[in-house]
Parts: structure tokens; sequence; C-alpha cells
């Protein structure tokens, strides 16, 4: 009788040592799945943020090319005015001289 019940806590502890290992290796894999989703879920946030980033990038871009040529373009109508009133002073200058000494 005695070595019945040696016989039951021994089949009882390898069947809690089996149990143990199995819970064990449960939580190995559900540690293992959740650092496999944690990690394609922050890939997928980098992607996601990488494509905002060059969408942003390129709508700045176009942005600044408009305002380089509007920048460009008010530049060239300035020095035109620049240009202009300066022929007409240099004119202005040229037939002044030339009253003064002829």
């Amino acid at each position: 009788m005695a070595s019945e019940a040696v016989k039951k806590i021994l089949e009882a502890e390898a069947l809690s040592d089996k149990k143990n290992a199995e819970a064990r290796k449960q939580r190995d894999d559900i540690i293992s799945s959740a650092s496999g989703k944690s990690s394609l879920a922050i890939q997928k946030k980098l992607s996601d943020a990488h494509s905002e980033l060059s969408k942003l990038k390129s709508e700045y871009d176009k942005k600044l090319e408009e305002y380089k040529k509007n920048a460009e373009a008010e530049c060239q109508k300035k020095i035109d005015s620049i240009r202009q009133q300066a022929e007409k002073n240099m004119g202005k200058a040229v037939d002044e001289i030339i009253n003064r000494y002829f």
C-alpha cells in the first residue's frame, strides 16, 4: 500500500512536471507570437511613416519649386523695371551733359 501511494505521488509529480513544461512552452509560444506581431506592427508603422514622409517631401518640393519660379519672375520684373529706369536716367544724364558742355 505504501508503494501504491509512492507510485501515485510519483505519477502526480510526473504529471505536474509535464503540465508545467506544457505551460512554459505555451507561455513561450505566446510571447514569441506577440513579439513577432509587435515587430510586424512596428515595421508597418515605420513603413507608413516613411510613406507619409515621402508624400510630404514631394508636396513641399512642389511648393518650393513654385515659390522659386514666382520669386524668379518677381525678381526679373524688378530687374527689368530698374533697367528701364536706368536707361531713362542715362538718357537724361547724357542730355544734361550735352546741354551743359555744348
